[in-house]
């Protein structure tokens, strides 16, 4: 890899983006063959905000490859509670570990984080910021779906909050993309992120409704909304519910359409959809572990 840490998808060039695929690929075809690649390795978890795929899945990718985890564990029971800076934080883990996976409710905390430590440092989700290794599981399991290239994907839901939507946002303009934004007028993507995606030719449209464009689609991505992230929750009540999808609702839509979701759903999408061919969401998270795999690997030298 080109970096020393991954904080932001907007940092992953289309070349780092199919190796880390490519590998991934690998790995997901013959797993035991990297089973002691980095045996001995620690990578530190600092989780300040629940999870459970990416931790879960980072955990996993590490002692697959023969390495196992130090837990900063629950920040109730850390000397966060203290007072102790994010900065001292990942200046200390760092010399327990040989990487770190870092998530925190503050939007741009990664980056901040990363210029205080000389082991890799891996952005895990950053408030309403960004999350580039889902990004890179999501691309992956698109790839594997449906290829990256000639491809319409309809991206619904939270694009205000939902930093998973930012970082594939960044992350398709590597590739030969139409992206259809549905949402409430209330959380349609950020200006500043609209403007990025103009500034590289990305090919947007944005709409209210899905029925529109439900049949021009190769995947539609659905993402909660995001009630943790509302400052008031009189505004989340306007907009909860708003967009849920079932299997009548796909009756419109091709039937090679490929339906995503980064998990935790609530009430987007029916339970009848996950009987569907439509639905590779669990797969989705499936390959968190191959593709985290892959990620470590090459950040710890698995290029040699």
């Amino acid at each position: 890899m080109r970096h020393d840490h991954i904080t932001s998808a907007k940092q992953l060039s289309r070349g780092d983006i199919e190796t880390v695929l490519d590998r991934a690929r690998e790995i997901a075809a013959d797993p035991s063959s990297y089973a002691d690649r980095h045996a001995g390795a620690l990578l530190g978890l600092l989780f300040f905000e629940p999870s459970t795929r990416t931790k879960m899945s980072f955990s996993a990718a590490i002692k697959r490859l023969g390495g196992d985890v130090v837990d900063m564990g629950p920040v109730e029971a850390s000397s966060v509670k203290k007072g102790e800076s994010l900065a001292d934080t990942v200046r200390v883990v760092e010399g327990y570990a040989d990487a770190l996976v870092l998530r925190h409710p503050s939007e741009g905390s990664a980056q901040m984080a990363s210029e205080f430590v000389d082991v890799p440092l891996i952005n895990g989700g950053d408030g309403a910021g960004q999350h580039p290794t889902q990004t890179l599981l999501d691309l992956y399991t698109i790839r594997e779906a449906a290829g990256l290239d000639d491809l319409t994907i309809g991206i619904m839901g939270d694009l205000k909050y939902g930093r998973t939507v930012h970082s594939l946002a960044y992350a398709l303009t590597n590739f030969e993309t139409s992206q259809y934004f549905i949402s409430p007028e209330s959380l349609r993507l950020p200006q500043n992120v609209r403007y990025d995606l103009d500034e590289e030719g990305a090919t947007v449209e944005e709409h209210t409704e899905l029925d529109p464009v439900l049949s021009d689609l190769d995947v539609l991505y659905i993402t909660r909304i995001q009630k943790e992230r509302f400052p008031d929750e009189s505004e989340y009540r306007k907009v909860a519910g708003q967009y849920q999808i079932d299997t009548t609702t796909l009756d419109a839509a091709s039937d090679d359409l490929t339906v995503m979701h980064p998990l935790p759903r609530v009430d987007e999408i029916d339970h009848d959809v996950d009987e569907t061919s439509h639905a590779q969401y669990f797969q989705q998270a499936h390959n968190g572990v191959p593709v985290r795999m892959a990620l470590l690997d090459l950040l710890l030298g698995g290029n040699q």
